[in-house]
């Protein structure tokens, strides 16, 4: 009898399966929201389909009656834009304070004990000391982002430089390459594939962080929006914005993860 450890579903089942919990979930939101509305329609906690739909439309497509814009792709471009600007500082930092802190042993020594305190710290325990600094701009939101997933990616890329083959390292400087040479040949182009793997994982507290700078001081952004039509108990606008904040960051792992399979096809294998 084989093993249920041992059976792999075929790609149709496999699709199945990955869709049969959103469908549940869908399903259980849609019995319980029509539950309700039927006890009372003017229910505002749990929005029918068709409303919410309606709701994402208006946002979308008609103009703001105050600014004259589209609140949707403003709010979209606003909060990426952050995000974006946060993330890609993050990998650089990671990149570079990783790479040094994993190959030589004094910078190793000097900084590793102090990036590891300071991923320790909780990043929304700074946030006002950061719209102190910083103001209520956009750079304490960027900054935001950057103290809570660069420790993380700086300490995860200095793992992967560790777990190195000693054997690498030695015939690259038999053969003569400098320090900067093993780090530019050797170590950079096995680094980055983790480099991006890292960062899809840390993904997931860049967003929250965002969320969490636009709630206290923005003037538009994803966010901004949700924190404020909460007060109207406008679960139309606030449900529809929460599905498309995870869509994006759904599209934004399959993006990375796309880069990695077709730029770095060996790295799926050495992790497999």
């Amino acid at each position: 009898m084989k093993r249920i450890i041992n059976q792999t579903p075929n790609r149709p089942t496999g699709l199945a399966l990955g869709l049969l919990p959103f469908v549940l979930v869908l399903l259980v939101y849609m019995v319980a929201s029509a539950a309700r509305l039927a006890e009372n329609p003017n229910d505002p906690l749990l929005p029918s389909l068709s409303a919410m739909a309606e709701a994402f439309q208006r946002l979308a497509t008609e103009p703001s009656r105050r600014t004259g814009e589209l609140v949707l792709w403003v709010d979209t471009a606003a909060s990426l834009t952050r995000l974006g600007l946060g993330v890609l500082i993050s990998m650089g930092m990671g990149l570079v304070v990783g790479i040094f802190t994993g190959l030589i042993p004094y910078v190793r020594r000097a900084f590793s004990p102090f990036v590891t305190v300071l991923s320790m710290i909780p990043p929304l325990a700074v946030l006002p000391i950061l719209f102190i600094a910083f103001g209520v701009g956009e750079l304490a939101k960027v900054v935001l982002i950057i103290f809570g997933i660069a420790p993380f990616i700086m300490r995860d890329v200095q793992q992967r430089v560790e777990e190195l083959p000693t054997e690498q390292l030695v015939k690259a400087q038999t053969l003569g390459a400098s320090t900067w040479q093993i780090m530019l040949r050797v170590v950079l182009p096995q680094v980055f594939p983790r480099l991006l793997d890292a960062t899809r994982l840390a993904l997931g507290s860049a967003w929250l962080f965002l969320i969490a700078s636009e709630a206290i001081a923005a003037t538009e952004g994803l966010g901004y929006r949700i924190f404020l039509v909460r007060r109207y108990l406008d679960m139309e606008t606030i449900l529809p914005y929460v599905a498309w904040i995870t869509l994006l960051a759904f599209l934004v792992d399959i993006l990375l993860r796309l880069i990695n399979r077709y730029c770095f096809p060996w790295y799926g294998g050495r992790r497999s």
